[in-house]
């Protein structure tokens, strides 16, 4: 089978959209697919890689590292037609959905797309959320996904969102796969020194980390207000806000301001690889983002072996059992609550991290990419039957 995958985000760029593209190619290539990713050029010069097809584009600057495709038509999207795509799969909502689109009309195959994101959250982004109205998103959403052959979203939140929003193609939930052997590998001593060292952490100190983007929509100014109670009920603890993103310099400010600056540690970007590394420092992994489709970093944090104590969110139903791998709050004082309840047994501490470890083999990179080629190729008999009917 022969499958085109479509983003406008792509390496270079960092975030869980990324991963869960990369993590759905490596694995299709693994069981023998023909893959091709079609995506936008972050330098904004067209040209091909291997099986990366990158296209045309210019900066919008309407969101950071925004780009659009430019012009419509050209060689690379030709050379696709000719090759024949038997499945296209598209994964974001913007340029190159609209590219996957022409394309599947040019050779009459199937399109199916994964919904990674909650567009409502991150409106302000643009133009201060002028330019869109919540009210709007739902209908946009409506008229793209039921133009399609079939929708993928990552949770039952998701998927009740788009049924709220009228979406009335198959929706087929498919929590997102990592790969698991990135998060389960040892950290020697001494690397974990360096990095403790670097970020002025005392080997006594406990760690609580947060790691991901560093956007306004991920909540993380609630996780600094609420930190204030763990130190003083745990004492020698440290919060480390490990990734990047336009907020952070209002993180900054804000920990500046409550005058935290000598319990909280931000590490700026760190490469993927490095990840790992600092889901192992960590006694506990804290998140109070509500604004997550999938939730990869929950999933990472639990294959790493670390507990997690997050706001409460649907999106976490399935993932974080409460008292078995991590405890999610809803009321504010809860937060301080559960952490030190982790951080001075550490019995229960242990316990929390066997079952993490356990609860994460649910959501390997090949679980998922078998249950989402169960999806093609039910779509694409779909489509065989609708064509032998007409």
């Amino acid at each position: 089978m022969k499958i085109l995958i479509t983003t406008d985000t792509y390496f270079p760029m960092i975030n869980g959209v990324v991963t869960s593209i990369y993590n759905l190619y490596k694995e299709l290539k693994n069981n023998n697919y023909d893959v091709k990713i079609l995506t936008l050029s972050p330098t904004g010069n067209e040209k091909i890689i291997g099986d990366i097809c990158y296209l045309k584009s210019i900066g919008v600057g309407i969101y950071p590292n925004a780009r659009i495709k430019f012009p419509f038509r050209n060689r690379i999207i030709n050379r696709l037609i000719d090759w024949k795509p038997d499945m296209i799969h598209s994964q974001t909502e913007f340029s190159t959905l609209f590219t996957a689109k022409y394309i599947a009309s040019k050779i009459n195959a199937p399109q199916i797309h994964t919904y990674h994101t909650m567009y409502e959250e991150y409106l302000d982004y643009l133009f201060g959320g002028k330019l869109i109205k919540k009210s709007a998103v739902g209908k946009i959403t409506r008229l793209l996904l039921n133009s399609l052959d079939g929708v993928v979203v990552p949770t039952e939140k998701t998927k009740k969102m788009l049924l709220h929003y009228g979406v009335n193609k198959p929706i087929n939930v498919i929590p997102t796969g990592i790969d698991l052997n990135k998060f389960c590998r040892p950290l020697l001593l001494n690397e974990k020194k360096e990095i403790l060292s670097t970020l002025k952490i005392k080997n006594t100190d406990k760690v609580i980390a947060y790691i991901g983007r560093i956007g306004k929509e991920k909540n993380i100014s609630e996780l600094i207000e609420l930190f204030n109670t763990v130190v003083n009920k745990v004492g020698d603890v440290k919060l480390l806000i490990v990734g990047d993103g336009p907020y952070l310099q209002n993180l900054k400010e804000q920990v500046r301001t409550e005058g935290l600056g000598d319990t909280v540690a931000f590490t700026g970007m760190i490469d993927p690889k490095e990840i790992y590394k600092y889901y192992k420092i960590a006694d506990i992994f804290v998140t109070a983002s509500t604004s997550e489709t999938q939730g990869l970093t929950y999933i990472e944090a639990l294959s790493s072996g670390c507990p997690v104590v997050c706001k409460y969110d649907p999106c976490i139903d399935g993932i974080i059992v409460q008292g078995k791998n991590g405890f999610s709050y809803k009321e504010s004082w809860e937060f301080s609550y559960y952490i030190d309840k982790i951080l001075k047994n550490e019995n229960l501490k242990n316990k929390l991290s066997e079952e993490a470890v356990h609860t994460s083999k649910k959501y390997s990179s090949c679980i998922f990419t078998h249950r989402v080629i169960e999806t093609y190729s039910k779509i694409l008999n779909t489509k065989c039957q609708n064509i032998t009917v007409q």
